[in-house]
């Protein structure tokens, strides 16, 4: 059993805490730390967990640790543990910075300890489920809409929820970024509540990327488009659409849908395929592979590598972000 420690007692991280308690055949849950001392007391009185009043003291005692702190907090948290050669799981993104990203890529190195990144919608169901239909996706297209919520607005919305999908596009994809293009705007913050996201890859896919946080409903929804199918994942409502074609040799079922194609009488069937997914914890489902990850000594599913890569992309797109107009 893994010996962990919990960084960061807000919203996130009280859910983190409650998994882990559930968790108890995996992870040994020797306590949390949290800055805010009337925080710590709180939690600690309501979910019957040890609070440590030194992140330097917790870090000694455990195996492994789990930072669901603040942005900011990330790297000096997670490169003191890889000193001490203590296994991370990290929240996205990575690092407030790309040059403590860098710095925690090669620290993991360095220490040769497990870092998984919280990229927690490559643990959706629903996205589990599209994987065996992947085949070289050439058009993508995420919408990731939010109703506005001041927990978040200290990091811009393409750090706060776009990265979410630039992680999951850049899974499937599996092909360099070549062309970044970008726009957004500040509403309701200093920094852009509503982005679009245009990526171009090296293999001639295209994604185009839209995030909100102050939208009257709430949707995360990605389509796929490869040949003869379209791959339709809404990680809201954990539901999967895989629309399919397939050539029709001889006469097709009456029941069949049936495109008539117009070019040497060609004709495609349609197969739509809706399957039936199990409710799963998502959270429940990294924790666990962070634990496999280091009893197994495997790579993490979601790398540090993973979450630099995002990471990378999104800083990308804030850059491209500079130079667009602010119309509010």
């Amino acid at each position: 059993m893994l010996k962990i420690g919990v960084f960061g007692a807000g919203h996130l991280g009280r859910i983190h805490l409650r998994i882990l308690k559930e968790l108890n055949n995996h992870f040994d849950l020797v306590g949390f730390y949290d800055a805010d001392q009337s925080t710590a007391i709180k939690v600690s009185e309501e979910l019957g967990v040890k609070s440590f009043a030194s992140a330097h003291e917790l870090i000694q005692k455990v195996d492994c640790i789990d930072v669901v702190t603040p942005t900011f907090a990330h790297f000096d948290t997670a490169s003191e543990a890889m000193r001490q050669r203590k296994h991370v799981f990290i929240e996205k993104p990575l690092a407030e910075t790309m040059d403590e990203a860098r710095k925690l890529v090669s620290l993991c190195h360095e220490a040769d300890v497990k870092v998984q990144v919280g990229h927690v919608e490559r643990f959706n169901p629903a996205f589990q489920a599209a994987l065996p239909f992947f085949d070289r996706p050439m058009f993508i297209e995420t919408h990731r809409l939010a109703q506005f919520n001041p927990r978040g607005t200290d990091v811009p919305v393409v750090l706060d929820l776009m990265i979410h999908d630039l992680d999951i596009i850049l899974s499937v994809v599996k092909s360099r970024v070549k062309k970044v293009s970008a726009s957004g705007v500040a509403v309701v913050s200093d920094s852009h509540d509503i982005t679009n996201a245009r990526l171009e890859f090296e293999n001639g896919c295209v994604a185009n990327l839209t995030a909100s946080r102050i939208s009257l409903k709430n949707m995360r929804k990605s389509r796929f488009f490869q040949k003869d199918a379209y791959i339709s994942v809404d990680f809201l409502t954990k539901e999967l659409e895989v629309v399919r074609m397939q050539d029709v040799e001889g006469e097709p079922d009456p029941f069949d849908i049936v495109l008539e194609l117009g070019s040497g009488n060609s004709k495609k069937k349609i197969l739509i395929d809706k399957p039936d997914l199990q409710e799963v914890n998502a959270i429940k489902e990294e924790l666990l592979a962070f634990h496999e990850a280091i009893i197994n000594n495997e790579t993490p599913k979601v790398s540090v590598e993973n979450g630099f890569d995002a990471m990378e992309v999104a800083h990308e797109i804030l850059s491209k972000l500079k130079n667009s107009v602010n119309m509010f």
